[in-house]
């Protein structure tokens, strides 16, 4: 079960570090990306295809930019990210109870 999950943060650690380079660096290209953030292009494309799904970023002739939303979502994520760590604390401190 959280083998899945494990999986799931690897791949939202891309996406971060994707959106973030947009942000910071738009528009900016494939090639740009691959290059600035150390991963194959397929990896970058993927991530590119499914934050504009998600409207995070735009397509423009002159490459990838971060949407209004995408500026919020990185402004509220350490709140977002406490709140899930909360949780998953919450978590651990229930099964360390169980096995007590």
């Amino acid at each position: 079960m959280l083998t899945k999950i494990s999986g799931e943060v690897e791949l939202l650690q891309r996406h971060l570090s994707v959106m973030r380079a947009v942000a910071q660096h738009g528009p900016i290209g494939i090639m740009k990306l691959t290059e600035e953030l150390s991963q194959p292009q397929h990896r970058i494309r993927y991530s590119l295809r499914v934050l504009e799904q998600m409207q995070y970023i735009k397509a423009t002739p002159s490459g990838a930019v971060a949407t209004q939303k995408a500026f919020e979502m990185l402004n509220n994520f350490d709140h977002d990210l406490d709140i899930l760590i909360q949780n998953l604390s919450s978590l651990h401190q229930e099964n360390k109870t169980i096995k007590s």
